[in-house]
């Protein structure tokens, strides 16, 4: 569903190599640990998150925003992608639901994600709502640990 890395390598790994991203997806793939939840309409994949223990993701140790709170093993729920004809239809939270169910499964005792507040509409880039909202965390019961940016935090 997507092979983006951009959480995953460091910035310089990111730019040098961005054309080698699907292959190094298929080899987390391969290597037998999810990097994430896909959704289904039947046959169809229709949405993916990406969630793995935060040591899984480089590139948010240099992001002054998203860099670690404490020194506690930590999930880290990176990104959404929704296929256009299934979106505004709730998947976002049943993808998070899935996320914390998988997370805890394989030990997981603290889960954080790095949504974009709710802040008044404007226009967006097209990266920002990958992240997802803060409300949709805040209903499924996610605190706001941090208070670094007035747009996003963990």
């Amino acid at each position: 569903m997507c092979w983006c890395m951009y959480w995953r390598k460091t910035r310089a790994q990111w730019w040098d190599n961005g054309s080698e991203n699907r292959a190094d997806m298929k080899e987390i793939v391969e290597g037998g640990v999810p990097p994430g939840i896909v959704a289904y309409d039947g046959d169809e994949p229709v949405a993916w998150c990406s969630i793995a223990p935060r040591s899984e993701f480089p590139g948010l140790e240099r992001s002054p925003t998203l860099r670690a709170v404490d020194a506690e093993p930590t999930w880290s729920i990176t990104c959404f992608t929704i296929a256009r004809s299934h979106r505004k239809k709730g998947l976002t939270s049943l993808l998070i639901r899935a996320a914390i169910e998988h997370a805890v499964e394989n030990g997981a005792k603290v889960i954080e994600a790095y949504p974009m507040k709710n802040l008044p509409q404007k226009r967006r880039t097209v990266g920002e709502a990958f992240m997802g909202f803060s409300t949709t965390f805040e209903h499924l019961g996610f605190k706001q640990a941090t208070e670094r940016s007035r747009v996003r935090n963990i």
